[in-house]
């Protein structure tokens, strides 16, 4: 055990509970100098706590409140709180950083921005720390500007070394651009500094799932169960992981964990339903969006549900039902307007069934919206670019496209629930198979097939055996039947009239 030493103390009395943040400060000023802090850095950095954070006690109460919350309530639960901090002070510029969050969180990217841009405005009223936090989120969640995010996260790290806030998020901001071991470090430095959030373990977890490392993730989700950290995301990876292992029961456990939540319930149902199309029960995965769709609506998270639906689209044309999926791509764009998630797979998907003009006019839009966000301009723009292309017949350019988010290709884009299913690669893989590239399309549908920590039970994880089948079926007869039979064994059980099934019965009979 580590042998602590008193170092330094001082009191202060208030003249009354409107003076308390006044002596606080105060008091901490007073401090920092007994504890060795040069005067002139506490000269700097001495602006009154009323001034800085906010005047009002009942507000920083309320945000107090609202951080707890959603430790155990998730961001829905927070939100009355963190708003109730501004009806309090309407200036104060972190609370108003706390509702943008929320709703980042929330899926609503409009009004997120909103908050998130005025606290960005109001951060010269906060403190240092403070003015740090703010300044990141705006450069993640608003702007997209992922270097000036890493940058500022840097700076919070220099000023702040024993936060633990900037090695969490510089971990998620380089999950975002897929680079991992970058991530673990982040992540292993997170949860050295604080054990005891559960943040840390989904993000240390999840990294160690996508680099391979299963029992290292299990252990790390365990170890958060052991210091009783809980919440819905750390069961969402833990059934992720379970799906990997083919541990039906670790599956049925966490599912049950979700009984009675109806704030998150539709995250499971979610998966519930990816892991029955993977299956190829197709019946059944659509009853599960159903759920989804309808549990997420209710607990106030449009984006999300309208996520799901274009989720379901994918695998609708992937397996042979066009026209639903391009229905399914128009309703979710009517749920959720707004959201530039829904957008960018909207517009992937309607150029994949042909609406190359609608596409276009949303990519167009997204490139208003979004100049200089990193993985807009250099992920999904690209992608929609490729997938108009290859729609239009050329995959010599949808190739070049695609060349321009090869850094990105393994990075968590923020569609599916677990980040990522590698659209981009399978678009790759089939844009070869276009050009008649059996050899470079057969390593694109590897890529899928080796990263199941990425992929989970996303529809593109079957999908290319059969792709890969297919490529391979140009020069590699021997290659291809055993792909062939790697994607009818996951489908021995699957609804019999999917198109796409019976596509591939007959490609195998040809190959024999």
């Amino acid at each position: 055990m580590p042998e602590w030493r008193h170092l330094a103390e001082e009191q202060a009395t208030a003249a009354g509970k409107e003076k308390v943040l006044d002596s606080l400060g105060e008091a901490a000023s007073k401090l920092r100098g007994e504890l060795g802090e040069s005067i002139a850095s506490v000269k700097k950095f001495d602006t009154p706590l009323g001034q800085e954070t906010t005047p009002s006690l009942e507000a920083l109460k309320a945000m107090a409140l609202g951080e707890k919350a959603e430790r155990e309530k998730g961001s829905l639960g927070a939100l009355p709180f963190f708003q109730r901090a501004i009806e309090l002070d309407p200036n104060f510029a972190s609370a108003i950083e706390g509702v943008g969050i929320m709703y980042t969180n929330l899926g609503q990217t409009a009004r997120a921005n909103e908050y998130l841009t005025k606290a960005f405005t109001l951060r010269d009223r906060a403190s240092e720390r403070e003015k740090l936090h703010i300044a990141s989120s705006y450069y993640t969640f608003v702007t997209g500007e992922l270097d000036k995010a890493i940058e500022t996260y840097r700076e919070w790290e220099d000023s702040y070394p024993r936060d633990f806030v900037p090695p969490i998020n510089l971990g998620t901001t380089y999950v975002s651009e897929g680079k991992y071991q970058e991530a673990l470090d982040q992540n292993l430095k997170g949860i050295a500094i604080n054990p005891d959030n559960v943040f840390t373990y989904e993000n240390l977890g999840t990294t160690y799932f996508v680099l391979g490392r299963l029992s290292d993730a299990q252990k790390t989700f365990l170890e958060a169960e052991n210091r009783k950290l809980d919440d819905d995301v750390l069961h969402a990876d833990r059934y992720g992981l379970a799906f990997v292992q083919g541990d039906t029961k670790a599956m049925a456990e966490q599912v049950s964990w979700y009984s009675g939540r109806p704030e998150s319930e539709h995250e499971i149902l979610a998966l519930q339903s990816y892991t029955a199309a993977y299956a190829g029960h197709l019946g059944q995965a659509r009853q599960l969006t159903e759920r989804a769709v309808q549990s997420a609506v209710r607990a106030d998270n449009k984006a999300a549900a309208a996520m799901y639906i274009l989720d379901s689209a994918w695998r609708e044309v992937a397996f042979g039902y066009p026209a639903e999926g391009k229905k399914r791509a128009e309703t979710a764009l009517a749920m959720a307007p707004d959201s530039p998630d829904a957008q960018q797979v909207a517009a992937i998907l309607l150029a994949w069934t042909g609406d190359t003009v609608r596409a276009q006019s949303l990519s167009q839009d997204l490139a208003r919206k979004f100049p200089l966000h990193t993985l807009v301009e250099g992920y999904w723009l690209p992608t929609i670019q490729a997938q108009i292309a290859l729609t239009g017949k050329d995959p010599a350019t949808a190739l070049e496209r695609l060349q321009v988010v090869a850094p990105m290709d393994l990075g968590q884009a923020g569609f599916a629930i677990n980040g990522s299913c590698l659209y981009g690669v399978y678009l790759r893989g089939e844009a070869n198979l276009a050009a008649v590239r059996g050899s470079a399309a057969a390593a694109e549908f590897q890529k899928i097939i080796d990263h199941p920590g990425l992929v989970w039970n996303c529809a593109t994880g079957v999908m290319a055996h059969l792709e890969q089948g297919r490529a391979y079926a140009m020069a590699d007869k021997a290659k291809a039947r055993s792909a062939y039979q790697d994607f009818l064994g996951l489908w021995k059980d699957a609804d019999p009239d999917i198109p796409v099934l019976k596509e591939a019965k007959a490609e195998f009979v040809q190959l024999q």
